[in-house]
């Protein structure tokens, strides 16, 4: 599986383009749906699931310094909520989560995304003005489509950051639901 074939894997699915559609309604700086939305997908296909398995919630990232209120972002998953109501969104400023992550400020959502857990969920889609699909994945494509689960480089550098990935990857227990998936430890 390659880039091309995420991205037509997404725009064959009505649900996932719905959701983007709602998401580029809001008119933000630098947004992206992430992580699990993405990866989810991607693993589903590889598994044959012939259903989707469900996802926490709908991770929609924008980056925009003039506007560092979490209270904003609230404003806008309410938006999202009145557009979609079955959906759990969840909408964070990428401007502002280095403070709650405890990491040096982020320069965009790429650099964001690029510092999350894992480079299978280091994963981001939007549609631009021609409702095309964009795909980023600062971290590769790799890792997700050969089922592996592995810390990102900025989450390698640090003994610390390891420890939440640990903590995450036993958390999250994604091998029980995608059985195929080579889960690889930061301590071993």
């Amino acid at each position: 599986m390659d880039k091309g074939k995420i991205i037509s894997l997404i725009k064959e699915d009505e649900w996932m383009m719905d959701i983007l559609r709602s998401a580029k309604s809001l008119n933000l700086l630098d947004w992206w749906i992430c992580a699990g939305f993405v990866r989810s997908k991607i693993w589903d296909t590889l598994h044959h699931f012939d259903e989707r398995t469900p996802i926490p919630d709908i991770d929609v990232i924008y980056y925009d310094v003039t506007n560092r209120k979490e209270s904003a972002e609230k404003t806008l998953e309410e938006m999202l909520q009145n557009l979609m109501p079955n959906i759990p969104w969840s909408v964070k400023n990428e401007a502002r989560m280095h403070i709650n992550n405890n990491v040096p400020p982020y320069s965009s959502s790429m650099d964001a995304i690029s510092k999350f857990p894992e480079t299978a969920t280091a994963l981001g889609v939007k549609l631009d003005e021609k409702d095309n699909v964009i795909l980023i994945a600062p971290c590769g494509i790799s890792d997700v489509v050969h089922l592996e689960v592995k810390p990102t480089p900025f989450f390698i550098e640090d003994r610390q950051r390891l420890k939440i990935y640990e903590e995450r990857i036993t958390k999250k227990n994604w091998k029980s639901t995608w059985n195929n998936l080579k889960v690889f430890h930061a301590f071993d």
